[in-house]
């Protein structure tokens, strides 16, 4: 099952390559999946819903993340990083 830090470090890695890679930022701006896909060979099941947002100097995102007690509760999605 996925762990929380696993996710956290793949974040990670997708956001700096975003900021060091310009063409890997619009792709992954404008089609999320298949950025990932070809940048980290990782296939993001077609049951996640995978939507990537820019913040700016004056515009930013809250992500509130599902409650870990919900978690729990059900069966996760898939085995992998997702």
């Amino acid at each position: 099952m996925t762990t929380m830090v696993e996710k956290g470090v793949l974040q990670e890695q997708i956001i700096e390559r975003a900021w060091n890679d310009a063409e890997f930022k619009r792709k992954l701006l404008a089609d999320p999946r298949t950025a990932i896909q070809e940048a980290f060979n990782l296939d993001v099941p077609a049951a996640i819903q995978l939507t990537t947002l820019e913040e700016t100097q004056s515009h930013f995102y809250l992500i509130i993340p599902p409650n870990p007690a919900d978690s729990i509760k059900q069966q996760p999605l898939t085995e992998e990083i997702w």
